[in-house]
Formats: C-alpha cells, structure tokens, sequence
C-alpha cells in the first residue's frame, strides 16, 4: 500500500537554498504555527524518491554490474577526478545531498516538535537512514540535528567524521526507532521496528561490529515469519510492490514528481533496462559471466540470471513496475545474507560451523534453482567468498555491488584493478563548496 502523501505541503517544504542545511520550513509551517506533524513527516518519507535513482546506478554502475556508454557518464566507470563534472554531479549527487538534508531537516522538525511518540520515532528512523545514505556515499559530512540552523554560523556545517556520524547520530537514531516503533508500518510502507532493527544490523556490519551485527540481524531473520515477512517463492517477485520480503521501501508513484524534479517516477528503471541513451546496452558481461559460472557450480541453471538481465540485448529486467516501481530498501533476504556473514567472521574462525552458516542459504539457493552451499565451502575465507558471490547475485541491480565491494575492502579484487581510495566515496556537490565559502570541502581526489 502506497503512502498517499500531502503534495502540498512536500512542496511547499522544497526551497530553492544553495545551500540545504539553510532550508528552513515557508512560515506558515514553521514549528510555532503548526499542530500536525503528520505532512512533515510525510516530507521526509517524499524526499527519499529523489535519492532513488543516484543510489541505485551508483550502487551497480560504479562497480562491475552495469556500464555507461555516453560521455560524460562513462566517468562513472574511470575511478578518477572526471566524476566531480557538472553533467554527473546534476545527475547523480546534487539529488542524494539536497534531498537527504531535506529529508533530515523535515525529521528535526518532527522530532522537536511532534508530541505523537510515534512520529518521532519514525522521525529518527529516517534521519537514521538519510544520515547513514550520506556517509555511506560521500564519507565526512555535515551534521545538523536542529529544524532551525543558525543561517549565520558557518563553522556548524564544518563536516563532521564518519566515525562520529555513526556513533553519534545513525546508531542512537535506530535504537530509539525500536524502542519507539511496533510493526503496524509495515502494513503501510512505513518505518517499522524490524526494519529498524535491520539497518541498524546492516550499519554494524559497516562498523565491521559482527557481534552486534548478529544480535540484531539474527533478531530480524528469527523474528520475520512473525510480522508477516518470508521470502518469497518465486523469485520474480522479490522486488515487485507487494512482495512478501520487503521490510522497507521508499514508495513511489507516477502521479507525484520525484523529489529530484523528475515528473516520471521511477526513473532508475530506464538506467538498468536500457531505455536511456546513457545506457542502451548497460549490461556489463562481468555479470553475466558471474550468473554463468553460479550455474555451473550450483547443481542446475541459475534461475536468477534469466529474471535480473537480458544477455541477449545485454541490458537489466529484474524491474517490472514500470513507473510506479517502489524502491526496495531493505528485504529479508538481504538480512539473511547479511547474517550469514556476520555469523562467518564471528564464530567461523576455523572454520568448523561453514556447514551450519551455509545451510542458511538453502532456502535462497533452492529458489534460484541451486543446490546448498553445505560442503562446498569449509573454511572461513571460503565460506566469506562464497557468500560474497551469492550475495552479488541475488541482489544484483539493486544498488548494493559497490557499497559492499567497499564495505568488505574487496574492490581491487573484485574489479581487477587497483583504484585509489579516494574514489571509494563520491564528490561533494560543488554548489555547496561555494555556497559555504569553502567551509564544507570536497573529497579527496576530485579537487
């Protein structure tokens, strides 16, 4: 069920700052005057849509899924300064900062202001989300946890260390979503408490946390079956809008503009199916060689392969909702991936639980049409190894190939070159370089 959000008030909560951490409510929404928290909350469900698309093509264009064809995009796949350019920075980065600093400043408000506990906590789930979206694709950033930054003050927009972001905002932010959350939302495409669980599972395995990646993964796999989440049984359904694993999305609609101005939805189909001039033929043959090789060592044919690409036009079909298709954030086989892997680097030194690790998988391997992992793999590396490639497979054009390529310190491997880590992060807007005269820097690299 979609969230039918008040266009009015989204829009009017969009303004035109340079800068976005300035942005602050039209007056007649400023906290003073308003009783409902409900639109603004909406605002920060809304903004999500813009960030989409970028987060998606960066997810599997940057690394070895898909491929851009027209300069200047192509730089998306040359791991130097050239992907700072205007054309990628308007395309790609302006929409994923502006709009998750909108989508914070919206959830301040809301957290501030709103007496609903409720509203807050799912306030705190998305500025969780948003906070944790920005570092995990720019690093450093600014942080601002007020619905009224000073417009004076520069030095609050001095950007603060991953490190600290973490630990002082996203992982507070999720714990309270739990202890403030039921899972009601979950009926209707909202923040929940297992899917906040979940990310907060997924920001511990970007700590490298495994420990606690397992409390709180574990907690959501053993927990799923209870709220009416299960994988589903025919993979061509895992990312339709109504699939039984999702445990959030942000939602998206051809009758309301994208955030990022576009006025047809779900932009990011077009990116992976070939209908963008960028993209005629994105298929990078990386994929299918890795969908080939599964098959070959799986025990039959990989059923994945037929319904994530087209090998022939060489282009991506794992979407089928055209413009209405929602963008799924988080799905339960994703945490049972994840799981897999936290168990792996926590109890598998010597390796004497792969088997156990690895029966974790069957359910998703015998969807796929494949044979269990159990004794293919009996030690931990391999066992990290084999779940790296089923983890490629199975969520394969859903934007998480190089973030986890980044997050397990495999890129050089996986790519087949070696790119400096300066290019493991994306470029800084430079609009917001200027806007702050130099307060808020670039990145290294794209200097």
């Amino acid at each position: 069920m979609k969230i039918i959000y008040i266009v009015l008030v989204s829009m009017l909560l969009i303004t035109a700052c340079d800068n976005d951490l300035d942005q602050l409510p039209s007056l007649d929404l400023e906290a003073s005057n308003l009783e409902e928290f409900g639109p603004v909350l909406n605002a920060a469900y809304y903004y999500q849509t813009g960030v989409a698309m970028p987060q998606l093509v960066m997810g599997d264009f940057r690394a070895d899924n898909m491929l851009m064809i027209e300069n200047p995009f192509t730089s998306m796949d040359t791991y130097n300064a050239d992907l700072g350019g205007g054309d990628m920075t308007g395309a790609f980065f302006s929409p994923v900062y502006s709009n998750l600093y909108k989508a914070i400043l919206s959830a301040n408000n809301v957290i501030e202001n709103s007496l609903d506990a409720t509203e807050v906590a799912e306030a705190k789930f998305l500025r969780a989300l948003s906070y944790f979206k920005l570092v995990m694709i720019f690093g450093d950033v600014t942080v601002n946890l007020s619905s009224s930054p000073s417009t004076s003050d520069l030095s609050i927009l001095v950007r603060q260390p991953v490190d600290d972001v973490y630990n002082n905002v996203i992982i507070p932010d999720l714990q309270d979503a739990i202890s403030g959350l039921t899972n009601a939302g979950l009926a209707t495409g909202r923040a929940s408490q297992i899917a906040a669980r979940a990310f907060l599972g997924k920001v511990y395995m970007y700590r490298g946390n495994f420990s606690e990646a397992v409390t709180e993964l574990g907690a959501v796999v053993s927990g799923a079956s209870g709220v009416g989440i299960t994988l589903e049984s025919d993979f061509a359904d895992v990312v339709t809008d109504v699939s039984s694993e999702i445990l959030f999305a942000t939602k998206i609609s051809s009758s309301i503009p994208n955030a990022d101005g576009t006025t047809s939805a779900s932009t990011f189909v077009g990116w992976f199916s070939g209908a963008d001039t960028k993209t005629l033929t994105p298929l990078d043959p990386r994929l299918t060689a890795a969908f080939d090789a599964s098959s070959a060592a799986g025990g039959g044919t990989d059923l994945r392969k037929a319904l994530t690409i087209d090998e022939v036009n060489a282009k991506g079909t794992k979407y089928t909702g055209g413009l209405d298709q929602d963008f799924i954030e988080m799905r339960l086989s994703d945490v049972i991936l994840m799981y897999a892997e936290a168990l792996n680097e926590t109890t598998n030194a010597n390796g004497s639980q792969s088997a156990t690790i690895l029966s974790g998988l069957d359910a998703i391997r015998t969807r796929a049409g494949l044979t269990s992992l159990s004794g293919t793999a009996t030690t931990q590396a391999t066992v990290r190894t084999a779940i790296a490639k089923e983890r490629r497979l199975e969520l394969a054009l859903e934007g998480h190939r190089w973030f986890d390529l980044v997050r397990t310190g495999t890129v050089d491997a996986e790519m087949g070159m070696t790119i400096d880590s300066d290019y493991y992060v994306f470029p800084i807007p430079n609009s917001e370089i200027l806007a702050t005269n130099g307060v808020i820097t670039q990145n290294d690299g794209y200097n």
